[in-house]
């Protein structure tokens, strides 16, 4: 027995069709895939900066010191009077000093010029009259005779202190004096080692005697003089 096929079943007929529908389907399918995107995910973050204000510190606020204004300007006179100068000025005249020929010439009298007493200080090296000590009034070297006397007044009247021999002190002793134009002796200075030393040179120097005052020119001047009195110890 055959089998009887139903002519509107047959599915050959639309296979054509369904051919189409599904080559669209799967076009439509691989569209998507190719155009489907991904994305990544990202957290939700505030990027702006939480910065906490810590300045609690009050800034205070300058004051702009005005200056006060400049004092207005003196306000002009309102009206300006013009006064008119109607007062003669006479002219100074001044007349030439030179003499004419008609013009007697006085003589004049000779100018006394007085000298003035100058107070110099002449040291004793370039002196002309060096001072007198006493005794070398008839001496041919004074200026020699000086300084032997000076020597002689030294030795005798020197005394070592005791308390600079106690202490063990010794040195030179330099003395500086000046002969005063009255012969007398002043502006003494010294410089030593100790004072006990320089104590006993200005002593010495106190006992001299009063001095024939040097002259330079004719005329008696000041005189400095200086000298070194030496305390050794034997």
């Amino acid at each position: 027995m055959e089998p009887k096929k139903n002519p509107k079943a047959d599915l050959r007929k639309r296979s054509g069709m369904f051919f189409v529908i599904g080559l669209a389907v799967v076009m439509a399918l691989v569209y998507g895939a190719l155009e489907w995107k991904t994305y990544d995910k990202t957290n939700e973050y505030d990027i702006s900066l939480n910065v906490e204000d810590d300045l609690d510190e009050e800034v205070p606020m300058t004051e702009q010191i005005k200056t006060p204004p400049p004092p207005p300007p003196p306000a002009a006179p309102e009206v300006i009077e013009v006064v008119e100068d109607e007062e003669e000025v006479e002219e100074t005249v001044i007349e030439s000093t030179e003499t004419s020929q008609e013009e007697e010439v006085i003589e004049v009298e000779d100018v006394i010029v007085e000298e003035m007493d100058e107070d110099v200080d002449v040291p004793f090296a370039v002196i002309e009259d060096v001072p007198v000590f006493p005794g070398c009034e008839g001496s041919s070297n004074k200026r020699a005779c000086f300084n032997e006397m000076m020597q002689k007044h030294i030795r005798k009247n020197f005394r070592y202190p005791e308390i600079a021999q106690d202490m063990g002190v010794q040195g030179r002793v330099n003395v500086m004096f000046t002969i005063q134009k009255d012969g007398s002796i002043g502006n003494i200075r010294y410089r030593g080692p100790d004072k006990n030393l320089e104590a006993e040179a200005l002593r010495i120097i106190k006992k001299l005697p009063k001095m024939t005052p040097g002259k330079q020119r004719g005329r008696a001047v000041r005189v400095p003089f200086s000298i070194p009195i030496t305390f050794k110890l034997q």
